[in-house]
């Protein structure tokens, strides 16, 4: 990878067309969300990270061009692929678009059990896998650098990273039997991972509902502060319809009880956090299981965003896979996380594609800031490795969607094995030299913005 000797105003004048392409619309809709998302992302290198994977995407295509293959290298479009360990198949692979240490938690997937692994799909597009990995790669660097650990404990974490994600994928790609090879769950999970599942099991349903609700003549009903905005009827009636059309987008498992679709109440939100700021969303109570009022479900309907990385990839018949973001988020999730959520769907909303999803009582992410010796550290990166070739593994052939019509994991495999020696020093020059810019881009940043150069604030 190579990293262009700009000045910080130079680089800083690339940060600020960056944005404008990646949140210009939202940000004049709603400056004061973006207000909000730009004091996170000021907190820390990290955060800044989080919030611009439209700058790392950009910066790849740019560090791609410039490196001797032609614009087109190691890019997913009509031409071969070159760059290390990519050709036509491993460049053509669902990825998750957003992969950095803190995307990962808990979820109950549909058959009921606890799981820890990857979650929000929200940029999750097809590419090359070795994105996902760098992007990773990356994040650990600022993790590390921001805990105090030596470039050479970082390069270990790295390393470590790399040789459980190349173990497993191994053993996938071999045809190792599904109990050789188990999810994060109960049973399986150690350290860090398995408080994460723990402490999801001690959430409830009650408990995310008395949170949300209250019970008003005998039904429950959204409660009319913790953020909640009361719709209009004419409001109401279009996201009321927009529901109708996401049921139709459900598999014929997850409408076994039609009462469980039984629309209670329904309120607008506004999102402010680092991905979703400017983003209108709606809560819909549901009747759930049965009758009982504790099992009630809150599901959200969220307009969904435009994946960075799909900026960058130049093949129509990717882009013209997906009817809309909602359904790309939709398909893209089913794709890389086996058993996903039964009420996972889309539906459109105003003409915009919408990503519907169970608002989870079970939600726990990964929690970094207890994690501070470098052994624990490394046992959870080297976990977090074997999680990302599971995701990458559960999206190919097998996972019911056409776009991808190979087996993932021997394609990966096999690249690797073609230069097992250069896969973990790639990423570990990389998550040092992007460590490095995305640090000296944080800074940039907050000069910008707290001197009001960022326009439209």
């Amino acid at each position: 990878m190579s990293v262009p000797q700009l000045s910080a105003e130079q680089r800083g004048e690339q940060i600020l067309a960056v944005f404008d392409t990646a949140f210009g619309d939202l940000l004049a809709a709603d400056p004061a969300a973006f207000r909000v998302k730009f004091r996170k992302m000021a907190a820390s290198a990290f955060a800044f990270y989080r919030g611009t994977a439209c700058l790392f995407y950009r910066d790849m295509d740019q560090d791609t061009a410039g490196s001797g293959g032609g614009k087109d290298s190691g890019r997913v479009g009509g031409k071969m692929h070159s760059g290390p360990f990519l050709d036509d198949r491993t460049s053509r692979v669902w990825i998750h678009g957003d992969l950095h240490a803190e995307n990962f938690g808990t979820y109950m997937d549909a058959t009921g059990r606890l799981i820890f692994n990857v979650n929000d799909f929200d940029e999750a597009y097809v590419g090359p896998f070795t994105w996902d990995l760098k992007r990773f790669a990356a994040s650990v660097a600022l993790i590390g650098y921001a805990k105090a650990l030596s470039d050479e404990q970082i390069t270990e974490l790295v390393r470590v990273y790399a040789g459980a994600y190349r173990e497993r994928i191994h053993a996938v790609a071999t045809g190792a039997k599904s109990d050789e090879v188990p999810p994060f769950t109960l049973d399986t999970a150690q350290g860090p991972l398995m408080d994460a599942l723990r402490d999801a099991r001690s959430l409830t349903r009650f408990g995310l509902l008395d949170s949300m609700t209250e019970i008003r003549d005998f039904e429950r009903r959204f409660a009319p502060d913790g953020g909640s905005i009361e719709l209009d009827a004419a409001t109401r009636y279009k996201v009321l319809a927009a529901f109708d059309g996401y049921l139709e987008t459900l598999p014929e498992s997850s409408l076994a009880r039609p009462d469980s679709y039984r629309v209670k109440d329904v309120v607008g939100r506004r999102g402010i956090g680092i991905g979703s700021a400017g983003l209108p969303s709606y809560n819909i109570l549901l009747e759930g299981a049965t009758d009982a009022l504790e099992n009630d479900v809150v599901i959200y309907i969220k307009q969904a965003q435009t994946p960075a990385v799909s900026r960058h990839v130049t093949d129509p018949a990717i882009r013209d896979y997906f009817q809309h973001e909602g359904h790309r988020t939709v398909i893209s999730q089913r794709a890389l996380q086996a058993h996903a959520d039964p009420w996972l769907g889309w539906t459109e909303l105003d003409g915009a594609g919408q990503l519907v999803a169970e608002v989870s009582p079970y939600a726990v992410d990964l929690d970094w800031g207890d994690i501070d010796d470098p052994e624990e550290i490394a046992a959870v990166v080297g976990d977090l490795g074997r999680a990302t070739a599971t995701m990458h593994a559960a999206a190919d052939d097998l996972s019911g969607q056409s776009l991808v019509p190979f087996s993932t994991e021997r394609a990966i495999d096999a690249a690797i094995a073609a230069d097992e020696d250069g896969f973990a020093p790639l990423l570990v020059d990389f998550a040092h030299e992007y460590g490095a810019r995305a640090r000296a881009d944080h800074q940039i940043f907050v000069d910008l913005f707290r001197n009001g150069r960022i326009p439209g604030l």
